[in-house]
């Protein structure tokens, strides 16, 4: 999955000596994938603003990329719908694309409206998303200072009034900033892939992301998702600096050290819009 990778995709193949959809010998896919895993820092995409035949919001943006071979239309979290011009397209196919799959996007919207929420005001009672699983935030009795706990786990708070979504989730950032990179670099040792780096950031669109000088950075909010997602992500990184790519070399690179990386993605696509993405 590319920059540009989605809860909901639609891709048309366009082969290198094809101009548009009608040389193309059309090959249509249509995947349902999680947000942002797996950025290649390997190509820049160019984005195009629209033109007069742009509809207006819910928007779309064309954006074109070096990397792409195909057509691909792509569904934000925010409802922005994205079309991605590969090298030899144009933007006059891209908007034919888009106005043949219609029905597809308003139903990719209508699947995005469905998918649960978190609550945007935490306070004591209210269900958070920890280590995979919903829990109440909780009085924490003993101590000095007021506490919450969240399952086993306990956190200071500088007051039980208003928003605890802030607080809580600098605490969660910590743990993720000492947890996550220990992670990365167990499974690079594990998988003997050439590791350089690992960063924790606050990312908003992508869960992972890797360059191919072999820096990770991950998101933060992965200590907020079942271990075995954590680590599909992480191994996704990985095998990215072997196969910087997402061609079939790479997702059997994927499956060889994390068989169970479907389910992985299947809990991503139902369950990240909890965590924001």
């Amino acid at each position: 999955m590319d920059a540009s990778s989605f809860p909901d995709e639609l891709s048309i193949a366009t082969p290198a000596s094809a101009r548009g959809t009608e040389a193309a010998g059309v090959f249509l896919e249509i995947r349902g994938i999680a947000p942002w895993v797996g950025k290649v820092d390997s190509g820049e995409q160019q984005q195009l603003e629209p033109g007069p035949a742009a509809r207006p919001a819910p928007a779309i943006v064309y954006v074109r990329s070096p990397l792409a071979r195909r057509y691909r239309l792509t569904l934000r979290r925010d409802g922005t719908a994205v079309a991605t011009i590969p090298v030899r397209g144009n933007e006059r196919e891209a908007r034919r694309f888009v106005d043949q799959h219609q029905e597809w996007l308003e139903r990719a919207r209508e699947r995005q409206a469905k998918r649960p929420r978190a609550a945007e005001v935490w306070t004591v009672g209210t269900p958070v998303l920890w280590r995979g699983a919903m829990h109440a935030i909780r009085l924490a009795v003993g101590g000095e200072k007021p506490q919450v706990s969240v399952a086993a786990d306990v956190f200071r708070v500088a007051t039980l009034e208003g928003d605890l979504r802030p607080t809580l989730e600098a605490h969660f950032a910590r743990r993720a900033r000492i947890e996550l990179p220990a992670r990365a670099w167990e499974l690079a040792a594990e998988t003997g892939v050439d590791l350089k780096s690992v960063s924790v950031r606050n990312q908003r669109a992508r869960w992972g992301s890797c360059s191919a000088g072999g820096a990770v950075s991950l998101n933060w909010r992965l200590v907020q998702t079942p271990d075995t997602v954590r680590d599909y992500i992480v191994y996704h990184e990985l095998m990215h600096l072997r196969e910087m790519n997402h061609g079939e070399r790479f997702w059997a690179r994927v499956a060889e050290v994390c068989p169970g990386w479907r389910e992985a993605e299947r809990w991503l696509k139902r369950h990240g819009g909890l965590l924001g993405l």
